[in-house]
């Protein structure tokens, strides 16, 4: 059974950065593509970027050039490294497994889910 844990959210200031992780302490990753996703208040869930199995990877517009998602199999780990922080970045993000990126982000594309970690961007 997938268990996906999220981790590396907190509070950081306007122009920070913050590293998330998306860890699974049981069940071998390799083999899934990993979305990112975030929920602020108010909001629909939508997706950030995601990585292949292969490790190629793909970003929404408002992510490109600030957001960086990486796999390290050893560790059996997802990355996204957040660099350049807005406030309208403050919401839960998650992530999820799913067979591969299709680029549309949808819900239902994606099986396991994580619980989520808060970062709040916040001066």
């Amino acid at each position: 059974q997938v268990q996906l844990v999220e981790s590396g959210g907190g509070l950081v200031q306007p122009g920070g950065s913050l590293r998330l992780s998306c860890a699974d302490a049981g069940f071998t990753l390799d083999y899934y593509a990993i979305g990112w996703f975030r929920q602020a208040p108010g909001k629909e869930r939508e997706g950030i970027s995601c990585i292949d199995s292969d490790g190629s990877t793909y970003y929404v517009d408002s992510a490109k050039g600030r957001f960086t998602i990486s796999r390290d199999k050893a560790k059996n780990t997802v990355y996204l490294q957040m660099n350049s922080l807005k406030p309208e970045d403050t919401a839960v993000y998650y992530c999820a497994t799913a067979s591969h990126c299709s680029g549309s982000y949808y819900l239902w594309e994606y099986d396991y889910w994580g619980q989520g970690t808060q970062v709040t961007v916040s001066s």
